[in-house]
């Protein structure tokens, strides 16, 4: 996911972008409990796609 292409998605679009990624973090983070998570990586990146929709949203409601 590229901060390009969340910079031209409305507000609305990223904060439901927000909750998937928010869903699709806890998912990772339950099957890794459960040692059913092979991709180990995937969690950071998940991290950080939070992360980094998380800004945009904060950028796009104060500037």
């Amino acid at each position: 996911m590229k901060a390009e292409d969340l910079r031209e998605m409305s507000l609305s679009d990223l904060k439901e972008e927000y909750v998937k990624l928010r869903k699709e973090q806890f998912n990772l983070r339950f099957q890794r409990a459960s040692d059913q998570l092979a991709q180990t990586h995937l969690i950071k990146e998940a991290r950080r796609n939070v992360a980094r929709v998380n800004t945009i949203i904060r950028e796009k409601r104060d500037g």
